[in-house]
């Protein structure tokens, strides 16, 4: 498989256990022979950001591939790392690498809590598989800090979400009807792991000192025991406020975070998560009974199950309320309420004086982590892959690690988004899904087959959507190829039942596909569905205009409105889509119609009420086309009204498809 992992946040080096647990994930599925990718960020963007990132990388030996345009590029554990520093557009570049990686699966999470790289994922043709490792991110139930109806809607449209816990999953079955599973996404190191845990260690360690994860119990501990030598390791939720309380601690050491965990874990005596959140697992529990360091916590969320049945477990007063904004780092501003310490100085107190009773819960929590690491592994997740990607009717490829200098190598990122972007031209075949009705789907003039994706969750489930471009062997340079390469691809799936949707320069490559298919005594498509397009015998005796001038075509669409105005409005964007738009365009500018018969089958015309170049005089003139039913269908809206009245749109198309 092809899995692209979307992560918005920083993969590699990453400190917070989600973001540890995304990163030892697609290396699992890299080292069983899948081809993984990742797009990342670092937490602040500009020059100084990308300078400092790349010596980070010349610090842990890591060479990377490229470094250009604001986006690094690196290899690590056999996965392409890509990781935007200071390029202009996040979501652009995700798109971009979806378009040139072209994945069975895309990976997105609750590390991107505004959705803004999910939304990528779900226009595109791969499975999107949702992992949720936070419920304070998810948009909906009592966990949540920004509850929204609209996020929830778009969570639905996954393929599929995984809780990284029993509890996640069972959150999100309750509080949205979403089926999630629980299979095994946190991974861990492989073995040996160190027996570290030891009396005589030096501290009480809190890692990720910040309001949501109990800085307010740890500092009062701090206080209370000033003999004791406590430590923080200031992690991704710590503000400069929780770092000057730690500072005025006497007794309280800030650590640096590391790569390796067991850095700080030598060092601890005993680890303590007293979250006020509820949290989804908990990571950096399992991590140190691994390693014999004996675990306080809260009894909170998924960190019973990351405690593996070994104590303490102890009781706080739960985070309820959030504000309405974010703090330095972009973590919603907590109420906190007033805690009951005295259960958490009883135990720590127990464990830093009983050394037998510390050296029996190190030795239990040892045991207990080793036997749930043994039993881990990523087959479970990757069977839901595979079945994720089969139901797309997808042969799926055999597993094939790219090597680490591929050919593009030496290109930019934004050539190897130009090159890719002339290169995406996927056909439906091969992924014909299971339907009593066959949708072939052809888009306007550069567009991709991501569009029609979303589609099969509006309409029937008798009918199976199957978006069409021509296959990538040969590139078609007239209205004849594109077509006949189209037949091609169709010839093999036209046993059963199927219609023609094709919208502008699509509903006529669907014409006169339909049209093939009669010349060869193909069967006919049951009905053809014309979209924002003028009849074809407008174009009879058609003499092709002179080509445009780049600014003449960029002018004509920003008129039609269906290229997003952040493209258009970015130079560097626009020359990576320009070539393909201006390729199709230059194929149905040279269409001439051909006088034949009318089709057997029956014509519906959709338009925009507000399209400035397809008229309902156009439209009305389709019904020239057929000898059986025609109708005329008109929605609010521009050239692109199927994007802007999309409900009222495909409840219709529904009507005609199954009428």
């Amino acid at each position: 498989m092809r899995i692209l992992l979307a992560q918005n946040a920083l993969y590699y080096p990453a400190y917070g256990g989600g973001d540890r647990s995304n990163r030892l994930l697609l290396e699992a599925l890299a080292a069983r022979g899948h081809a993984c990718r990742v797009v990342a960020r670092i937490a602040r963007f500009g020059a100084a950001g990308h300078a400092q990132y790349l010596r980070e990388l010349e610090r842990r030996g890591v060479s990377p591939l490229a470094s250009e345009d604001g986006v690094v590029t690196f290899r690590r554990a056999g996965v392409e790392v890509h990781v935007v520093t200071h390029h202009p557009n996040l979501r652009a570049y995700f798109g971009a690498q979806i378009a040139a990686f072209e994945p069975d699966a895309i990976l997105a999470s609750t590390d991107d809590p505004a959705q803004l790289l999910l939304e990528a994922a779900l226009r595109s043709d791969a499975r999107t598989v949702y992992l949720a490792r936070a419920t304070l991110a998810l948009p909906f139930g009592p966990d949540c800090a920004f509850p929204s109806a609209a996020k929830t809607e778009m969570l639905r449209q996954a393929h599929a979400v995984v809780g990284v816990s029993r509890y996640v999953a069972d959150y999100i079955r309750q509080w949205s009807g979403i089926p999630a599973v629980d299979v095994p996404i946190s991974l861990l190191d492989p073995p040996p792991y160190a027996d570290l845990g030891r009396f005589e260690n030096e501290f009480v360690t809190l890692v990720n000192p910040c309001a949501v994860k109990g800085i307010s119990i740890f500092l009062e501990l701090a206080d209370r025991m000033p003999q004791v030598r406590f430590a923080g390791v200031p992690t991704w939720g710590t503000t400069q406020a929780d770092r000057a309380a730690l500072a005025r601690r006497a007794n309280v050491t800030l650590l640096d975070p590391v790569d390796n965990v067991d850095e700080i874990l030598r060092r601890t005596r005993v680890l303590v998560v007293p979250s006020l959140w509820a949290e989804a697992r908990s990571r950096i529990v399992v991590e140190a009974m691994l390693r014999g360091v004996p675990v306080i916590a809260s009894n909170l969320g998924g960190i019973p199950e990351a405690k593996l049945g070994v104590d303490y477990l102890l009781p706080v007063r739960p985070i309820e309320r959030y504000g309405p904004a974010l703090d330095e780092q972009m973590v919603p501003r907590a109420d906190v309420p007033t805690q009951d310490i005295g259960p958490w100085q009883a135990a720590l107190e127990r464990l830093l004086t009983d050394r037998a009773h510390y050296d029996e819960l190190s030795r239990a929590s040892r045991q207990a982590a080793l036997a749930e690491a043994a039993t881990l592994s990523v087959a479970p997740f990757e069977k839901l892959l595979l079945e994720q990607v089969s139901q797309m009717g997808q042969a799926v490829p055999p597993a094939k690690v790219q090597p680490a200098g591929g050919a593009l190598d030496h290109l930019s990122p934004d050539r190897r988004k130009l090159l890719a972007l002339r290169l995406h031209r996927i056909s439906g075949q091969g992924r014909i899904a299971a339907g009593e009705l066959r949708l072939f789907c052809f888009p306007h003039a550069g567009g991709g087959i991501t569009a029609f994706k979303a589609w099969a969750d509006r309409l029937p489930r008798s009918v199976a959507v199957v978006p069409m471009r021509p296959p990538r062997r040969k590139k078609p340079y007239s209205m004849a190829e594109l077509v006949a390469a189209l037949g091609e691809a169709v010839e093999a799936h036209l046993d059963q039942p199927f219609a023609f949707f094709g919208h502008s320069m699509g509903a006529i490559v669907a014409f006169e596909l339909a049209r093939l298919l009669r010349r060869r005594n193909r069967p006919a498509p049951r009905l053809l569905v014309a979209s924002g397009a003028r009849a074809p015998q407008f174009r009879r005796g058609h003499v092709p205009p002179p080509e445009p001038s780049e600014a003449q075509f960029v002018e004509a669409l920003r008129r039609l409105e269906g290229t997003p105005r952040e493209v258009l409005d970015n130079p560097n964007l626009l020359q990576l889509i320009l070539p393909a738009l201006r390729e199709d365009a230059a194929i149905y500018r040279h269409y001439i119609y051909a006088e034949e018969p009318p089709l057997d089958c029956p014509i519906r015309a959709y338009g925009g009420a507000e399209d400035p170049n397809v008229s309902r005089a156009h439209l009305d003139e389709w019904a020239a086309q057929t000898t059986a039913a025609f109708g005329v269908r008109v929605f609010p809206g521009g050239h692109f009204y199927l994007q802007t009245c999309r409900a009222e749109f495909l409840a219709a198309l529904a009507r005609d498809l199954t009428g």
